[in-house]
């Protein structure tokens, strides 16, 4: 089984919707009151931090190595 790294842009957005939705049943119990209208800001500011935490997370590209140009299904020539 092959290692994978950790996707930090799914990281960034799932811990935006865990938030947002632990505020709204917050408000929902009365424990805490705040204006609706701040959820749009908010969702459009951490996807926008997602979005840059899964940029900057992506690896550059492999080097070439030029075995891109080859068939794999030709016979080597050695």
């Amino acid at each position: 089984m092959a290692a994978r790294g950790t996707d930090w842009g799914s990281m960034v957005a799932g811990l935006l919707f865990v938030g947002l939705a632990l505020a709204f049943v917050l408000r929902g119990t009365g424990d805490w009151s705040f204006p609706v209208w701040w959820v749009l800001p908010a969702l459009a500011v951490g996807l926008a931090l997602a979005a840059t935490a899964r940029r900057m997370s992506r690896r550059a590209p492999a080097e070439e190595t030029g075995t891109a140009d080859r068939d794999p299904g030709a016979a080597q020539e050695d």
